[in-house]
């Protein structure tokens, strides 16, 4: 078997069996663990609620008046302004006027970035235990009470993360991140949760229990994707990372293809930046649990740019077929070769039995998903799945292509600069002409 043939192979096998691994952890997860009965709490600690934010003067009211009447007994409020140009100064004094026994606001300068914020409001909280979302993030009122289950009768939890929905459904990006996020957030947690040890958190929703963010030394500013990080070291101090599905939150995603690539780039950019700072994990042995995950968001960033490579191959070919066939030009044999061995060959891109495997394992895939977080929708959901067509077609080609560029960032970002944070594209042009999805 030729190189060419083992990489065809890796390109072709490894969706394929992640889509079977995912499918099975998911509906294990959702079989035992997955009910609609309210958590019964005996005692109900006092949480702190932290809404870091940047120039979010369009959402930062809602967000903070759906924090006001959640179904918990004792909680507080802390919204950070770090460094905004905008109006988000002005609305957060007008709502804190208001209510000031619930509510406190930090105003940072200059643009500090998330983990700073994140600290700043961690050591002036009176809560035992942390909840941090997005500005964006609009939580269910039970959120507090399924998230404090956790952390109440399993002393070794350290953190839970939440299920982010999307909210702004009307552009055809959106309605492909509805499925995507059933997926790629629900199905992988869940099957991660199986297996012991998650990647991440998600850091538009997570809690934590404060001593344990206090022993790993708060949030670091080193990486661009702070919930990456922190998970990463929770759990090699030993504290357990819980998915909580039913600790659901609506959220706003991109809408828009640059929108979409800044952000996707910054997750491939900060997934990279926690393998290297962790890499030292393989000379601990108590962190053996830690290396699958490890090894498998390695075997991502590689099926990327395998990927990508096959790509770019079918299109100088598809050209050169054409170009030679149109000139009538003859081809060297050592470029014949590869083409021969390209066309008649081992590809799974090209749209034979393989290929069509591919497409149909990913659409398999995503209708599990589905099938499990229906509970968590209105009927409407069903009809997102008919967008996912354009997950494997399309979606693939971009993300895989944010993954390379991530590795780019990486490999060439100063390691002395503070990550600070630039204001996300929240799909608000098509938010003002639709309802909240729930």
């Amino acid at each position: 078997m030729s190189i060419y043939e083992i990489i065809g192979l890796f390109v072709f096998l490894y969706p394929l069996y992640m889509s079977i691994v995912w499918m099975i952890g998911g509906t294990i997860f959702s079989l035992r663990r997955e009910g609609r009965a309210e958590p019964q709490l005996e005692v109900c600690p006092f949480f702190t609620v932290i809404v870091p934010g940047h120039n979010e003067e369009q959402v930062i009211e809602e967000t903070v008046l759906n924090l006001k009447d959640l179904n918990y007994p004792s909680y507080e409020v802390i919204v950070v302004n770090d460094g905004s140009s905008d109006a988000t100064r002005e609305i957060l004094d007008r709502l804190v006027a208001g209510n000031a026994d619930w509510l406190r606001i930090i105003h940072l300068e200059p643009n500090s970035g998330k983990s700073k914020a994140l600290n700043a409001a961690i050591l002036v909280s009176r809560g035992e235990f942390i909840l941090t979302i997005d500005a964006d993030c609009l939580v269910d009122k039970d959120v507090l009470k399924w998230m404090a289950h956790h952390l109440v009768n399993f002393p070794r939890v350290g953190a839970v993360t939440g299920n982010p929905r999307v909210r702004n459904r009307t552009s055809l990006l959106a309605k492909i991140q509805v499925g995507e996020y059933s997926n790629i957030i629900g199905l992988i947690k869940r099957t991660q949760r199986i297996l012991g040890k998650v990647l991440t958190v998600s850091g538009v929703i997570a809690a934590y229990r404060k001593s344990a963010i206090m022993e790993c030394g708060l949030f670091d500013s080193d990486t661009v994707t702070e919930d990456i990080d922190i998970t990463w070291k929770l759990q090699r101090k030993f504290w357990d990372i819980r998915y909580e599905p039913r600790a659901l939150c609506w959220i706003l995603v991109p809408e828009t293809l640059k929108g979409l690539w800044r952000q996707r780039v910054r997750w491939a950019q900060g997934g990279v930046e926690v393998l290297r700072k962790h890499l030292d994990i393989w000379k601990d042995r108590r962190n053996r649990r830690l290396v699958p995950v490890y090894i498998e968001y390695v075997l991502s960033l590689l099926w990327a740019h395998t990927f990508m490579a096959m790509v770019f191959l079918w299109l100088f070919f598809v050209v050169m077929d054409g170009v030679c066939r149109y000139a009538q030009l003859p081809v060297c044999p050592p470029v014949m070769e590869v083409y021969q061995r390209f066309f008649a060959g081992w590809n799974p891109l090209y749209p034979r039995w393989y290929g069509a495997i591919l497409g149909l394992a990913c659409l398999t895939t995503f209708l599990t998903s589905f099938f499990i977080d229906l509970r968590y929708e209105n009927r409407a959901f069903v009809k997102y799945y008919f967008f996912v067509i354009w997950y494997p077609v399309g979606y693939w080609i971009l993300a895989s292509l944010a993954a390379i560029k991530g590795v780019y960032n990486f490999t060439f970002r100063s390691k002395e600069v503070t990550v600070r944070w630039k204001s996300p594209d929240r799909g608000l042009h098509t938010l003002k002409s639709s309802s909240k999805t729930k």
